[in-house]
C-alpha cells in the first residue's frame, strides 16, 4: 500500500513540475514576443495560439484520461493484451483526426482571420496546423504511460515539446525581423515553433515506446493468440466516458478562444479597429500569460487528492470523502489566493518588468484576479469527475460557457475589454456554484465555515499592504533604471503579500494545526513553525 502511495506521489510531482516548467516556458516565450511584435504580431499569434489549443483537446477528445484508465484497469485485471487493442485503436484515431483536423484548421484559417476582423493572422494559424498532425498521437501515447504508472514518459516528452517550441518560436521571429520581414510572417514563423515543438515532444514518446516494447514483458504484451476486440466496440466503451470528460475539460481554452474571436469585432465600433487589434495584443501576449501562472500550483496539489476522493466515494465512506473533499476546497483556495493578490496588486510594475510598455496594466490585473474562481471551477470539476460525475460537469461548463457568450456581448457595450474579462470571471462563478451545489447534495461539507470572516481580513489587509508597496516602490523609478526598480517592487510586494497573508491565517485562526496535519508534506514544513505565532485562545477554541 505504501509502494502505490509513493508511486502515486512522484507520479503527481512529476507532472506537476512538468506542468509547471512547461507554463515557466510559456511566459518566457511571450515575454521576448511581445518586445519582438507590435500590435499586429501580437493580435495574430494570439489568435493562432489560442485557436491551436482550443482545438488539441477536441482533437483528442477526451481519449487520453479515458485510455489511462482503461489500459489501468486491464493490467489489473492480467488482460494485457486488450490494453494494447484499446492503444492500438486510440492510436488509430488520433492519425486520422491529427490529419482532418489540421487539414480542417489550414483552410478555414482566412475565414477565421477575416471574420474577427485581424486578416494578417491568417499566415499565423496556418503555420500552427501542422502540429495538430502529430499532437493528438503524443496525448494519447501520453495517456498509456499513465496507464502504466509512467508518468516520467509524458512528463519529459512535455518539457522537450516546451524547450524546442519556446526556442525555436523566439529564433524564427528574430531571424525573420532581422530578414526585413513583416510582423505578420513573424507571428507565422513563431508559430511554427509550435511544429518543431511537437516533432520533439515525438520524438521522446517513440523513444519511451520502444523501450517498453523491448522490456520483459514483451511476449505478453503482443502475445497476438487471444481473440480480438472489434474497433467499433472499443470506440464505444471510449467515447462513453471520454465525451463528457473533455467538455468538461476544455472551458478555459474554449473561454480565451471566445474572447480572441470577439474581441475585436465587438471593441472596433467603440474605439477603432487599431485600438481593438492593440486590446487583443495585450490580453494575449500579456494578460493571459500572468493569469496562467496562480492555477498551477493549487490546482497540482487539489488534483492529487482526487484519486483519494473517488477511492472515498466507491466505498461510501461518507466521513473520509467530506474530509478529502473540503481539504481540496481548502487547499486550492489558500494557496491560490496570495499568489494572485501578489500579481494583481503589482500588475503594473509586472507589466513594466516583463513587456515593453506599461500599456493595459489595469487589464492584466482584472484577468488575473478572475484566475481565483478558474482555481475554484477546476478544483470542483475535478472532485465532480473523481465521483463519476462527469456528465453533470458537462452540463454546468455548457451553462457557464452560454453565460460567457452572452455576457461579452452586454457587457462589452458598457465596460469595453474589461467587460469581456468580467464575463470570463461570470462564467468560472457561474460553473464553481453549480459544482458546489452538486457536490453539497451529495455530501455535506463546509470550505471554511465561520472563518470566512478572517480569511476576508486576511485577504484585505495583505492586498492592500501590497498595493501601497507597489506605489512606495515606484518611486525607485526617478533613482535607477526603470526594470530595476520594477524588479525590486515585484520582489518586495511578492515576499511581503505572501508572508502577510500567512500570518494573518493563523494568527485569525483560519487554519489550525489539526487541519494542516492533513496538508501535503511541503506545506506541513512551511506552515509548521508559523503556528507558534497563534494565540493561545484560538487553539484552545480549536
Amino acid at each position: 500500500m505504501s509502494t502505490k502511495k509513493e508511486s502515486f506521489v512522484k507520479g503527481t510531482l512529476i507532472l506537476a513540475a512538468a506542468a509547471l516548467v512547461a507554463r515557466v516556458l510559456g511566459l518566457a516565450q511571450r515575454v521576448p514576443l511581445e518586445h519582438l511584435f507590435n500590435d499586429i504580431g501580437n493580435a495574430s499569434f494570439t489568435q493562432a495560439n489560442n485557436v491551436y489549443l482550443m482545438l488539441l483537446p477536441l482533437a483528442t477528445a477526451g481519449i487520453p484520461s479515458t485510455l489511462s484508465k482503461m489500459v489501468s484497469e486491464r493490467y489489473a485485471l492480467n488482460r494485457p493484451n486488450e490494453a494494447q487493442q484499446v492503444y492500438r485503436a486510440a492510436l488509430i484515431f488520433a492519425a486520422v483526426v491529427g490529419v482532418l483536423m489540421s487539414t480542417v484548421l489550414y483552410i478555414a484559417a482566412p475565414y477565421y482571420a477575416e471574420y474577427t476582423k485581424v486578416p494578417e493572422s491568417t499566415l499565423a494559424i496556418r503555420a500552427i496546423a501542422p502540429a495538430l498532425l502529430l499532437f493528438p498521437m503524443i496525448a494519447m501515447m501520453r495517456g498509456y504511460f499513465q496507464g502504466r504508472n509512467n508518468m516520467m514518459a509524458g512528463g519529459i516528452s512535455q518539457i522537450i515539446e516546451q524547450v524546442a517550441r519556446v526556442s525555436t518560436a523566439i529564433l524564427l521571429a528574430f531571424i525573420l525581423l532581422r530578414q526585413g520581414y513583416s510582423n505578420t510572417w513573424m507571428a507565422a514563423g513563431a508559430s511554427f515553433g509550435s511544429v518543431l515543438g511537437s516533432i520533439g515532444a515525438f520524438g521522446v514518446m517513440l523513444y519511451y515506446a520502444r523501450k517498453l516494447r523491448r522490456s520483459e514483458e514483451q511476449k505478453a504484451l503482443y502475445d497476438s493468440s487471444e481473440a480480438r476486440i472489434p474497433l467499433l466496440k472499443i470506440y464505444k466503451d471510449i467515447f462513453k466516458l471520454s465525451i463528457p470528460i473533455v467538455l468538461s475539460s476544455v472551458t478555459v481554452p474554449v473561454v480565451n478562444f471566445i474572447d480572441t474571436s470577439l474581441i475585436v469585432p465587438l471593441l472596433s465600433g467603440q474605439i477603432g479597429l487599431k485600438e481593438a487589434t492593440q486590446a487583443l495584443g495585450i490580453y494575449g501576449s500579456r494578460a493571459q500569460s500572468v493569469a496562467g501562472i496562480p492555477p498551477v500550483l493549487s490546482i497540482a496539489l487539489s488534483t492529487s487528492l482526487i484519486p483519494i476522493i473517488s477511492a472515498a466515494y466507491a466505498r461510501r465512506d461518507e466521513v473520509h470523502l467530506k474530509r478529502q473533499v473540503t481539504l481540496a476546497l481548502r487547499i486550492s483556495i489558500l494557496t491560490g489566493t496570495p499568489i494572485v493578490l501578489s500579481l494583481v496588486v503589482a500588475a503594473y510594475s509586472v507589466n513594466g518588468l516583463l513587456f515593453s510598455s506599461l500599456d493595459g496594466s489595469g487589464i492584466v490585473a482584472m484577468l488575473t484576479l478572475g484566475t481565483i474562481f478558474q482555481i475554484t471551477m477546476m478544483t470542483t470539476n475535478s472532485i465532480l469527475l473523481g465521483m463519476g460525475k462527469a456528465r453533470i460537469s458537462m452540463y454546468y461548463v455548457l451553462a457557464g460557457l452560454l453565460v460567457k457568450f452572452g455576457s461579452n456581448f452586454i457587457l462589452s457595450r458598457f465596460f469595453g475589454i474589461y467587460g469581456i474579462i468580467a464575463a470570463t470571471a461570470l462564467c468560472f462563478i457561474v460553473i464553481t456554484l453549480l459544482n458546489l451545489r452538486m457536490l453539497k447534495s451529495i455530501i455535506p461539507f463546509e470550505i471554511l465555515g465561520r472563518r470566512w470572516g478572517g480569511f476576508a481580513v486576511a485577504v484585505l489587509a495583505s492586498g492592500g499592504i501590497g498595493y501601497g508597496l507597489n506605489e512606495a516602490g515606484l518611486i525607485l523609478t526617478h533613482m535607477m533604471p526603470a526594470r530595476v526598480a520594477f524588479l525590486i517592487t515585484c520582489l518586495v510586494v511578492g515576499v511581503a503579500v505572501v508572508v502577510i497573508y500567512l500570518v494573518l491565517l493563523i494568527v485569525l485562526g483560519v487554519l489550525s494545526r489539526q487541519e494542516i496535519a492533513g496538508y501535503p508534506r511541503p506545506l506541513q514544513k512551511v506552515l509548521g513553525p508559523l503556528m507558534k505565532l497563534q494565540p493561545e485562545r484560538i487553539r484552545s477554541e480549536q
